[in-house]
């Protein structure tokens, strides 16, 4: 199955100082809806940067059209809270030791 990359970025300029009790609100909706994905496992990995000024995902998809709507359904996405892109993605190297 092909993978994927999605980023987000914040719609607001210093997230962290500028975001509203409801843009963290649903910022945990889009944690959930990234666990769900975990879940089945379709996503490898997600995270922001610890500034917030961007977050990824790697993901599988069956295509690019299914890989969009996994971003267009993001709830963070989906209210305004983050704009985003997806790009295939190759997985060059990979660590599986790699500890955290």
């Amino acid at each position: 199955m092909p993978i994927f990359v999605k980023k987000i970025t914040p719609v607001k300029e210093n997230f962290m100082e500028t975001g509203t009790e409801e843009d963290f609100k649903i910022i945990g909706e889009h944690f959930e809806y990234l666990k769900k994905f975990f879940d089945e496992g379709k996503l490898l990995l997600a995270g922001p940067c610890e500034d917030a000024a961007f977050g990824i995902s790697i993901f599988k998809a069956e295509n690019l059209e299914e890989a969009q709507r996994f971003l267009e359904n993001d709830p963070a996405f989906k209210k305004g809270v983050m704009k985003g892109e997806v790009h295939p993605y190759r997985l060059s190297l990979f660590n599986k030791d790699f500890e955290f």
